[in-house]
């Protein structure tokens, strides 16, 4: 069963390495600055969405009572849940760039991470409304929150198509922290 997929936070990560926007003037961090806090909020977020990931698929196929299992994925999505906030904030604390659409820009990532948070924190809800007494019909309701949550990480991807700079776009790619 696909669960919340690690390569969604590679996404991210990818998003990373297209932006690109041409400088501009604004006073706030320079593109490589910017990009450095970003990445380095990204990197722990990125590694604990993939434990708490592997940890769900772990938990999806281990033999545990459906009451086990709600208890462990409604901790593991509240996990998930907060680990998006805690990187949303990181960025938000970033500034905006000061770069061309640099608000924009900053808008889009703290606006992707809140709606990766929202997905978890919707798909932890639902989990820990299940009742546990048939678990054929928990496990279907875990499987529809699951496929709810893939679908609405997917739809929080940040749209970079209007985002064009080699000046960003190199700031990721030279920066330690995006490595």
């Amino acid at each position: 069963m696909r669960t919340c997929r690690a390569s969604a936070a590679g996404k991210l990560t990818v998003v990373l390495a297209t932006i690109v926007v041409l400088a501009g003037c604004g006073g706030g961090p320079s593109p490589r600055a910017w990009a450095a806090s970003v990445c380095g909020a990204l990197t722990p977020w990125r590694s604990e969405i993939n434990k708490l990931t592997s940890s769900t698929d772990e938990q999806m196929t281990a033999q545990t009572t459906p009451a086990q299992a709600k208890e462990n994925l409604v901790r593991l999505f509240d996990g998930a849940e907060q680990a998006s906030e805690a990187a949303r904030r990181k960025v938000e604390k970033a500034g905006v760039p000061e770069a061309e659409n640099g608000e924009a820009i900053s808008a889009g990532f703290r606006s992707s991470l809140g709606k990766m948070r929202d997905a978890y924190g919707r798909a932890r809800d639902t989990i820990d409304g299940l009742g546990t007494g048939e678990p054929t019909v928990f496990y279907d309701g875990v499987r529809a929150a699951v496929e709810t949550l893939n679908k609405e990480y997917d739809a929080s991807a940040l749209d970079t198509s209007k985002l064009n700079s080699e000046e960003l776009k190199q700031a990721f790619d030279e920066v330690p922290e995006c490595r």
